[in-house]
């Protein structure tokens, strides 16, 4: 039980078992389901303030006195709920214990809102008090160039968490347990875990990271951070502080945000602290000597390809044993039964085969490659018996792990396997940075238009390609849109494919990936002028030393350009002018700002472009003078466009008069639409998400009679559905989840007679008009368990509604730790 793990007198245990004592009361106690319901419904929502109390309170070492009262309420209060369990037909008790539950309810539900409050309003006084000191330290400091901080206003970030490792890692036993014993011992302060790629190196550390013994070391002070190239100590630091709680200003150079991090550090009155640095390549060594530092119980752990023999301890991770190999090979061939009967292989695929090609592949070809183990496993999953037979004839004399080609040929053989359409879409993900994860939108506006295929085809290709573990599909949500999913590819595959985009001559390249760091073109760019480029994808990634002066380059062919950039500033190349197939542009910056684009306007004289997606961009550009009137989607993503969209003098529907999919997602500053979106009736799907300082829809969006789709979900600020709503008519999909401040539908949402899905979660405060039930073609309805007991009411009146509660995440996991 949760209060025999963590002690009778914490809070988080108490109220845990409380929790768990209602959830179970429900099943059983018919005669209290709505004082109960409304009970869990008090618990549950004050959950994870629960998680932070006791989080704090172990970290500040807050006395518990302030909480003792509401302790011992709560454990009467559990007594109280598993009475209600054995009262049957006595109507005085069932009327004593109801009256007692809702007393409960209210006591529970002060403490939080009233209680809590104060002691917060309290606290909240001493740390002004703190800051002003601190405040006045700061400003000593930046008299002598260094950089500050300030504290987040917006709760805490944690960009730097251990990712999970994965479910099947043999082998790993040993080296966890090596590296453990130097992790934890007063040892030197760098420890280097070197292999070649697809070793397994970053699954070791994470397995490390989640080690009891590890995490009860070093508690929260665990920063996981991928390094990659080109490395920036700014960057990493940044995100180290804010994974801290805390906010910052941007940093001069790299020793104001070492001195910066050294600082705040010092302030943690030295707790053990780890500062885990995950693929480290030979040039980053001289940051590696930055970041070592003079702090007691400070450790940093290092994964690279290369050797750092002047830093620390070394580890050389070995590849797998040939049982361990065997166990991960089957493993992902056939799942957790291929571990546990090894017949079932024989089974399933010809004896003889199956036998010859463990031995080549697992004990020869992968040589122990976790990742050549599991790309080749799952590119022969259910593959019938002849392929395995044609892929031992192929690799009877190959070698692996001799040098980084060998992997290549390893790995070439999987990429073989697919067709051609899996092939030429899995060879565009080399346009996106290393360690970058790619939104699955940006690759689908890519390949609607490079393959002329319909979304729904490109998505099945996406997890085609994601079943042979050719990259990993982060599926957030079961939204049917793909807005929230994420392709991640390992740093070797992407390898690989840039390895064998080169195999060609530039001229006749399809995919041109080109990487500048500072001001230094490749040198076939410099003198292309006699031979034009062909390419139809133009990939371009700039560093941040990049000075935005562009040579000319001849690209007629050009349909898709991805300009990833690191720089705050950024100033559009003016060859894109002349790029008059362009049909696709996306730009995402890649720094820790967003970037101000110059020379935007130049985009105007391409007949063609129709799909442009800028991520973490400020547009600050003059945007009035632009027209693209053949532009059918438009993407905002993390960017700054109030400046833009307040302009009285911009007319959005001028700009864009024929748009038709619009998606703003995670704008902050966003807090009303421009009233021209009213006047784009050629609009079909109108998404803006997470733009939680939007308070109201204009009035005429009404006129928007073309719109199929609506999504305002997590706009937690929006107040109301405008009336004019109900012209809509064409309207099949509607999405107000966790729009919070939306506490009733208009009645005019009865005229949306082609309405087929309504997604209300968390909207349990809305109250639904009688006009719903003019919906007759509602069929789907996706809302919690409070706002379906309304639905419920009504569902008589529908043909074929089906109302689905997601199932609730009560974990009380937190609780163990």
């Amino acid at each position: 039980m949760a209060a025999d793990l963590l002690g009778g007198s914490a809070i988080g245990a108490v109220f845990g078992e409380l929790l768990r004592a209602v959830l179970e009361a429900r099943e059983k106690a018919k005669n209290f389901k709505p004082q109960l319901e409304q009970l869990q419904s008090t618990l549950s929502n004050n959950v994870s303030v629960i998680k932070k109390i006791e989080k704090y309170n172990e970290l500040l070492d807050y006395p518990k006195s302030e909480t003792q009262l509401m302790i011992e309420k709560m454990k009467e209060g559990e007594q109280l709920v598993r009475r209600c369990s054995t009262v049957k037909w006595n109507y005085i008790k069932r009327t004593r214990y109801a009256d007692k539950l809702i007393k409960l309810n209210s006591l529970i539900d002060r403490f939080f809102q009233v209680d809590m409050q104060a002691q917060q309003t309290r606290d909240n006084k001493e740390i002004l008090l703190g800051m002003r000191d601190l405040q006045m330290s700061f400003t000593a400091c930046s008299s002598n160039g260094s950089i500050g901080v300030k504290f987040s206003q917006d709760g805490i970030i944690r960009p730097c968490s251990v990712p999970d490792p994965p479910e099947m890692t043999p082998g790993l036993d040993v080296p966890l347990e090596e590296l453990k014993r130097e992790l934890l011992r007063d040892g030197k302060q760098v420890i280097v875990v070197s292999a070649p790629g697809g070793t397994g190196k970053t699954t070791l550390i994470k397995k490390l990271c989640k080690d009891e013994k590890v995490e009860g070391k070093f508690k929260d002070n665990i920063f996981f951070v991928t390094v990659s190239k080109p490395h920036n100590v700014k960057v990493i630091v940044r995100k180290i502080i804010q994974h801290m709680g805390k906010d910052v200003y941007e940093f001069q150079t790299d020793e104001h945000a070492i001195n910066d991090l050294e600082r705040l550090l010092k302030e943690m009155q030295s707790p053990p602290i780890l500062l885990v640095l995950d693929d480290v390549w030979p040039e980053s060594e001289s940051m590696l000597h930055k970041l070592k530092s003079q702090l007691p119980n400070y450790k940093i752990l290092v994964t690279s390809r290369s050797v750092f023999p002047k830093l620390g301890f070394g580890y050389n991770l070995k590849p797998l044993s040939d049982e361990a190999a065997e166990t991960l090979f089957r493993y992902t061939v056939g799942g957790d039964s291929y571990v546990r009967d090894k017949k079932l292989v024989n089974k399933v695929f010809c004896q003889s085969a199956v036998q010859t090609y463990m031995h080549i592949c697992v004990l020869r070809v992968c040589k122990g490659s976790p990742l050549a183990l599991t790309v080749v496993g799952r590119s022969l999953c259910g593959r019938p018996a002849a392929v395995w037979k044609s892929r031992v004839k192929e690799w009877q004399d190959a070698t692996i792990f001799h040098s980084n080609t060998d992997l290549f040929v390893c790995l070439q053989s999987s990429l073989d396997a697919l067709d051609d359409k899996l092939r030429e879409c899995y060879m565009d993900l080399g346009s996106f940075p290393e360690d970058h994860r790619i939104p699955v939108t940006t690759l689908i506006d890519m390949w609607v238009e490079l393959y002329e295929r319909d979304e729904d085809y490109l998505y099945a290709i996406l997890s085609d390609l994601s079943n042979v573990n050719l990259f990993d599909l982060v599926v957030t949500s079961d939204d049917c849109s793909y807005n929230d999913h994420f392709v991640v590819q390992h740093d070797l595959l992407r390898e690989l494919i840039i390895h064998q985009s080169l195999l060609e001559p530039v001229e006749k390249m399809k995919r041109l990936f080109i990487e500048i760091s500072g001001n230094n073109f490749p040198q076939w760019w410099l003198e292309q002028n006699l031979h034009p480029v062909n390419a139809r994808l133009l990939s371009i990634s700039t560093d941040e030393t990049f000075s935005s002066s562009w040579y000319d380059i001849k690209a007629p062919a050009v349909e898709v350009v991805v300009l990833n950039v690191r720089t705050k500033e950024y100033t559009m190349p003016n060859f894109m002018e002349k790029m008059e197939n362009l049909k696709v542009l996306i730009v995402t910056s890649c720094g820790f700002l967003p970037v101000e684009l110059s020379n935007f306007q130049l985009l105007g004289s391409l007949s063609n472009l129709k799909r442009i997606r800028l991520e973490r961009v400020s547009i600050s550009f003059d945007m009035t003078t632009i027209q693209m009137k053949n532009l059918q989607k438009l993407s905002l993503v993390l960017c700054n466009v109030g400046q833009v969209f307040s302009n009285s003098t911009f007319q959005i529907s001028d700009a864009f008069p024929n748009l038709k999919d619009m998606d703003i997602d995670y704008c902050n500053d966003l807090e009303a639409l421009p009233n021209g979106v009213s006047d784009i009736v050629s609009l079909k799907n109108l998404s803006i998400t997470n733009c939680h300082k939007l308070s109201q829809l204009p009035e005429g969006i009404g006129k928007l009679v073309n719109l199929e789709v609506l999504r305002l979900a997590s706009c937690t600020d929006l107040e109301a559905l405008p009336d004019t709503i109900g012209n809509l008519t064409n309207l099949r999909f509607l999405d107000i989840s966790e729009c919070l401040s939306i506490t009733e539908l208009p009645v005019q949402i009865g005229e949306l007679y082609r309405l087929e899905t309504l997604y209300m979660r968390g909207c349990c405060s809305c109250d639904l008009p009688t006009s719903i039930t003019n919906l007759k073609n509602l069929e789907v309805v996706q809302c919690d368990e409070e706002t379906a007991y309304k639905w419920e009411e009504v569902e008589a009146c529908f043909t074929d509604l089906r109302i689905e509660v997601p199932k609730e995440d009560i974990n009380l996991n937190w609780l163990y730790k």
